[in-house]
């Protein structure tokens, strides 16, 4: 009765029924669908074929670290190191090629063994010590992103020539990383679909315990999966700085996160025993869809955050609800039919997508476009209130010309930036402006713009091999040096200090640190006691501070490489700052000079970056415009004091 009750239903749903049945079965491919669809209808910026590589770039690390993902949580792991991994094996292969002396090709090879050996310590770990794979993979990815910093002192490294190709493209216009997604992509199908280890992986994530009885070697079968893991995140790690034309040690960070986020929405349980490349791929590609579109949209970089969220979380949950639906579970290597079936059905979604995104074009096809000049002014980060402060002045010079200014929020991360830089040369801006997170990994994009014609201005940090229009900027060198000589003629030639430097690897904190070590050495009697990095952070100033004092008593005097650090140390100076231990930070922020209208602060060394904001603003308006603009325009920095705060305007 219940056989004919269901056959009669499905008779009388018809087509309905199976496009029913099509969409649960394809929840993660469905979202991927409607997502183009609302793209296309909302910006008509989003279907052209430049933007649409684009999307294929930005994919394309997150695609192939979440490849390696695929193979440790279908066996019921998980691996939150691929991102420091990734790091750590471009950052050897950059250090052994250009500072060694290594031959390229050994080079790529120590890189892929470095990722190797990651796995196989994430590997035995797991298997052998018995830890669970959050704790160990947490360890590495602590050991790996400390041994990436360890290696390059800090600071990024030059990509080898031959090696950086891998960031170019093919004959002009196909992506190289593309190209290398689609490769990984289909050796990790291969892998899951036709190879012992890969059917191991799924007995292991369906039951350990019956994986080990009917005769496999779990252990050894880990060793592998984690390994493999680790392969595919030096590929990441090498694809990623090939794009930026230099090895970053805080490249990739917090990437493991969106690798598990595209493998969980693509159609794997975090259980185990399910998941498939096909899968995987189609997550990414929701995550670099969702990313670009929102840049297009120009959505605040802080709802985006918001919105990102929302929509993995429902991406999961329409599997959740699929799977309840009784639909097919999303595993590998099943019979022939299946893949008939797959194959269909992903022609028969490519060829629906294009449908409907041709027919959503023809909304923009008739529009005229704003007669105002359209601007993209790209931050490093917007958690930190001097660059909050270049976004609001330029905004308001923006608003003065009549200028539509486009905001995007890099959050430190120069791949991030890279492909916000991308986004802009294809939506076809008229003039970018540009805060660079690191000034070579942003060499790259900036290329693509100049030839695509479309002037770009760089402020408060200069791009190193490409060209700009012009740099607006503050002297950090010279500021630096400013800062040193005001603590140290404060306490008059001689003393014990302290310095909280910057965020590793980021051209400020180098520059400044640079303008430290100059100022000081006109006063041999200032003792450093210790250098410790805070990155930019109030509360890191704060905790490296306390931890200072307890080895450094006897410290008289800070210097902090901006006031959020500043700020952070006069907290855990307490009643000391201003008095016996005197504090010097970097930006004049509106926090920073009332600290110093308190006391408490002694000096910052202002910026002026409203200031910086507006003449970027003025100078990118001026370069569209085939006006001349001169090559570099210096705002001065100034000391500010208690004496001459309250004429200070910022």
């Amino acid at each position: 009765m219940a056989a004919d009750t269901l056959k009669s239903t499905t008779g009388a749903g018809g087509g309905a029924a199976a496009v029913r049945r099509l969409l649960l079965d394809n929840g993660a491919l469905t979202a991927l669908i409607v997502l183009l669809i609302a793209m296309s209808a909302l910006s008509g910026d989003f279907l052209t074929t430049d933007n649409l590589l684009n999307v294929g770039v930005q994919a394309a690390v997150t695609a192939i670290l979440a490849f390696g993902v695929t193979f440790v949580i279908v066996s019921a792991g998980i691996d939150l190191s691929v991102g420091s991994v990734a790091a750590l094996s471009a950052t050897v292969l950059a250090w052994s090629a250009t500072s060694h002396g290594v031959p390229v090709v050994l080079a790529v090879v120590l890189a892929v063994a470095t990722g190797i050996a990651a796995g196989l310590v994430n590997g035995f770990l797991i298997a052998y010590g018995k830890l669970p794979p959050f704790i160990a993979t947490l360890a590495m990815l602590s050991v790996a992103r400390g041994l990436s910093l360890v290696i390059s002192e800090g600071s990024p490294i030059a990509f080898p020539d031959s090696v950086s190709h891998l960031g170019d493209t093919l004959g002009g216009w196909l992506p190289v990383p593309v190209l290398v997604m689609v490769v990984m992509g289909l050796i990790a199908a291969f892998v899951l679909g036709r190879t012992y280890i890969g059917r191991s992986m799924y007995a292991i994530g369906g039951n350990e315990e019956a994986a080990r009885l009917s005769g496999l070697r779990v252990k050894k079968q880990k060793l592998a999966i984690y390994a493999l893991s680790g392969v595919f995140a030096a590929a990441a790690g090498i694809v990623l700085a090939s794009r930026l034309s230099s090895a970053q040690p805080q490249a990739a960070d917090g990437y493991e996160l969106d690798a598990i986020a595209a493998v969980v929405i693509g159609g794997a349980s975090l259980a185990g025993g399910t998941g498939k490349a096909s899968g995987t791929l189609i997550g990414a590609l929701i995550l670099a869809v969702l990313r670009n579109g929102l840049n297009l949209l120009s959505v605040s970089a802080f709802w985006q955050q918001v919105v990102i969220g929302v929509v993995i979380a429902l991406a999961v949950l329409l599997d959740t609800v699929r799977r309840k639906a009784g639909a097919t579970p999303v595993t590998a290597g099943t019979g022939g039919g299946g893949k008939g079936r797959q194959a269909v059905t992903y022609g028969l979604a490519a060829v629906v997508t294009v449908a409907v995104v041709g027919a959503t074009s023809f909304l923009h096809s008739g529009s005229s476009s704003t007669s105002n000049p359209k601007v993209g002014l790209a931050l490093s980060t917007l958690n930190n209130p001097f660059f909050v402060q270049i976004q609001s002045g330029a905004k308001a010079e923006a608003k003065k010309l009549g200028v539509d200014l486009t905001v995007t929020d890099a959050q430190n991360d120069a791949s991030q930036q890279a492909n916000q830089l991308q986004n802009f040369t294809s939506s076809g801006y008229d003039a970018i402006i540009v805060n660079p997170v690191d000034s070579d990994a942003a060499g790259p994009a900036v290329r693509a713009a100049d030839k695509a014609k479309i002037p770009v201005v760089a402020v408060d940090r200069g791009v190193n091999k490409a060209p700009t229009n012009t740099l607006v900027a503050s002297d950090n060198v010279a500021g630096g040096e400013l800062a040193a000589k005001t603590v140290a003629e404060k306490l008059g030639g001689t003393g014990k200090i302290v310095i909280l430097q910057g965020q590793a690897g980021t051209s400020a904190a180098r520059e400044r640190a640079e303008g430290f070590a100059k100022g000081l050495k006109a006063f041999p009697g200032i003792q450093v006691l210790a250098q410790q990095p805070a990155d930019f952070d109030r509360t890191k100033g704060l905790d490296v501070m306390s931890n200072l004092l307890q080895a450094h008593p006897d410290v008289q005097g800070v210097i902090a490489a901006n006031d959020e650090m500043a700020l952070g140390a006069i907290k855990a100076l307490g009643s000391k700052a201003g008095k016996s231990v005197q504090v010097v930070g970097f930006d004049g922020t509106p926090d920073g000079l009332t600290a110093v209208t308190n006391g408490t602060l002694y000096a910052s060394v202002a910026q002026q970056p409203s200031e910086l904001g507006r003449i970027a603003v003025d100078n990118a308006l001026k370069a569209f415009q085939g006006k001349k603009v001169s090559e570099t325009v210096k705002v001065p920095v100034k000391v500010v004091t208690q004496e001459n705060v309250a004429g200070f305007t910022g």
